[in-house]
This record gives structure tokens, C-alpha cells and sequence, in this order.
């Protein structure tokens, strides 16, 4: 009788281990890295090169500087994900409520930064390897535990160092945002803007696995537009960081454009325009195009697309974030939100070319379609 009850109860306890929710289903948490590929994440400024899926890790390689994000935007969730950097003194880091697309003159978005940092990076009282929370170009955050920034510095010195495995709980609601690291909640900041917007995971230069990634979104609430991030526009990086694969030149000497990480490069030695052309393989029909630009010492002007513009335009020194459409086989331009060109009537569809006249710096090269 006793062996019967036993079985009998054996029997109840595998079916109801085997009916029993999944950790997802239980704790209301559904995986942000699926573990088999980038389901769900958008390249912003770096390669396909760059990340890959190695048995259930996100790998990243750190080259060149930059990010993917989430497909959607989120406000008000938890997110844990386990991190641990292969090198030590790695630099990474998550971005909460970050724009679609990177900020001028920058390989980051604005956001909220919750920092990755391998403990050899080293510590000053500027910042810390155990969990810095702050805001980045544009964003605000007001920090609790802060040292007269907007920086939110960690109560305790919790992370472990390469090559271990860390986990963060990173806890958003309504403009507050929390850390735990490896158990303990250490890093808290509030009144942040954005505070809705995309999830970012940054490369930086160190190798950095990720596993565990799992999201539980919170009830959204009320948020002004001013708290908004920017939304998809459909930009897509056509710059790899790496090579200038996608671009085409006519020099036939020296080469006098080079990738220099998330920079392009032009020495302005080039004697002809010709020679000084760098031109995508993307036609701007019916496209929208953004680049970032800063001229050096030198610079005198740059053919966009047939369209030249002057350093009294661009200042020397200066990142300008030049944004132009062609539809219907017009152009027009913006230099750092300005138009400066209408509708200006083009004798052909272009490619989009770079055509300076001395030396100049290039970042954030995306390029989108106008129309669905």
C-alpha cells in the first residue's frame, strides 16, 4: 500500500513538473536574446561583423564603437542580463531609453548609460567599475548617491572581474531608474528624460558575452512628448567602421580616405576632385541621407551630392549634422536643423558623394527610404 501511495505521488509530482510555467511565463519575463540570433535587434552603427551568437552568447567584438538596439521602445519594464568582459580593462555598456539613431558627432545615442566597466579599467572620482548610472548627450537624469554631477555612483563595489559572469537587474519606472549588481540594488537616478525609448548594447572596444537577457514590461503610464525618445525613421548605417566597403573611389595614387573606427577619414591631399570623391553605392532616389561632419584645418568647402557647401556654413572644428532628401529629383538640405536648401531641382539621380576640398571628419553615415 505505502509502495502504491508512492508511486501514486512520484506520478502526480512529474506532471506537474512537466505542466510546471516556464521561468518567463512565472516571473512574467520574456527573453530580449533569444540565444540563436539578433531576433529582435537592429544594427545602428556597427556591422553584422560585430556581433554574433556563439552557443546561446551574444558575442561582441567591441570594433568598431557603437551600438544595436531593440526593434521597439519600452518605458517602464525590468531588465536582467548576465555580462561578463573577456579582456581585462573592457569598456561597454547598456543604454535605457535611447533614440534610433546616434547623436552628432558621436557613436552613442542620447540616453541613460548603465555602465559595463571590467574591474582593471580603474577607478578615479570621476567614475567607478562597479555600476555608474548617468545620463548621455541630451539626456538628463538627477542622480541619487551623486558627487555634484549628474552621475549616480554605486553604494557598493560588487562586480566581479574577467573573466566572471555579473548579473544586473536594471529597474525603470516612470523616469526612475534602479541597478542591481550581482544581487543588491547599488546605483539609483531619477527624473530621467528620455524615459521612453529604445534598449541599447554598446561596443567599445573590449570583447563582452551576454547570456540571460530577459525583459518584464511594466504597466506604461502617462509621458509628455518632451520625455520622449526619437522614433524609428528608417535609417540604416551605411558605414561599416571597419573598411569602406559600400563606397567607391576614383583616386588612382595615394589613398586619402580612411576608416578609422566610427570616423571616416579624408586627409585633404587629394589634387583633383576626382580624387577626393568617396561615393556609396546607395542611389538617393526617393532617399533621405544624414551625416555628420567636422572640418579640419584647411577645409574649404564639400560637394554633397552636387551641392557645395562652405565653412561659413561648417565650422572648422565642429561636428554639423547635415540631413538632406531627394524626391522627385530635387534636393533639399539641413545643416544642423536649418534648411538651407528647398526643392533645388538635380540633373540626375545621385549617388551619394563626398567631394571635400581639405581635410575633414565623417561619422554617422545613415541613409532611408522616403517612401513605404
Amino acid at each position: 500500500m505505502l509502495r502504491t501511495v508512492s508511486m501514486w505521488l512520484c506520478v502526480l509530482l512529474v506532471m506537474r513538473l512537466g505542466s510546471a510555467p516556464t521561468w518567463a511565463e512565472e516571473e512574467g519575463f520574456r527573453p530580449l536574446f533569444n540565444g540563436k540570433d539578433l531576433s529582435g535587434w537592429v544594427l545602428v552603427n556597427t556591422p553584422p561583423q560585430t556581433w554574433s551568437v556563439q552557443d546561446g552568447l551574444l558575442v561582441c567584438t567591441g570594433k568598431p564603437i557603437g551600438e544595436i538596439r531593440t526593434d521597439r521602445m519600452y518605458q517602464n519594464f525590468i531588465l536582467e542580463a548576465e555580462w561578463r568582459h573577456m579582456v581585462p580593462g573592457g569598456n561597454a555598456g547598456i543604454f535605457i531609453w535611447a533614440d534610433d539613431i546616434t547623436s552628432k558627432g558621436v557613436p552613442f545615442h542620447r540616453s541613460i548609460e548603465v555602465q559595463v566597466l571590467e574591474n582593471a579599467y580603474g577607478q578615479s572620482k570621476g567614475h567607478t567599475t562597479h555600476g555608474d548610472i548617468f545620463p548621455i548627450h541630451g539626456a538628463r537624469m538627477t542622480p541619487v548617491n551623486g558627487r555634484g554631477g549628474s552621475r549616480a555612483f554605486p553604494t557598493e563595489e560588487r562586480s566581479k572581474p574577467s573573466p566572471e559572469w555579473n548579473h544586473y537587474r536594471i529597474e525603470c519606472r516612470d523616469g526612475a531608474i534602479s541597478l542591481a549588481v550581482n544581487g543588491k540594488v547599488v546605483t539609483q537616478g531619477t527624473d530621467a528624460s528620455p524615459r521612453k525609448g529604445y534598449i541599447c548594447i554598446e561596443s567599445e572596444g573590449g570583447v563582452v558575452h551576454y547570456r540571460n537577457m530577459k525583459i518584464r514590461e511594466l504597466p506604461d503610464s502617462p509621458v509628455a512628448d518632451e520625455h520622449l525618445a526619437i522614433a524609428n525613421r528608417g535609417y540604416r548605417s551605411i558605414y561599416t567602421g571597419l573598411d569602406l566597403r559600400g563606397w567607391k573611389s576614383s583616386e588612382v595614387g595615394p589613398h586619402h580616405w580612411k576608416a578609422n573606427d566610427w570616423i571616416l577619414i579624408h586627409d585633404g591631399k587629394a589634387t583633383t576632385l576626382a580624387d577626393a570623391t568617396l561615393t556609396s553605392d546607395e542611389t538617393l532616389a526617393d532617399r533621405g541621407f544624414l551625416l555628420d561632419i567636422r572640418p579640419r584645418e584647411g577645409f574649404e568647402s564639400i560637394a554633397i551630392c552636387d551641392s557645395v557647401l562652405t565653412p561659413s556654413a561648417l565650422k572648422v572644428g565642429e561636428w554639423h549634422r547635415v540631413e538632406g532628401t531627394v524626391a522627385n529629383q530635387k534636393l533639399t538640405l539641413k545643416i544642423n536643423g536649418q534648411i538651407v536648401l528647398t526643392d533645388h531641382p538635380l540633373d540626375r539621380i545621385p549617388n551619394l558623394s563626398l567631394s571635400p576640398r581639405g581635410p575633414a571628419e565623417f561619422s554617422n553615415l545613415f541613409i532611408r527610404d522616403l517612401t513605404p
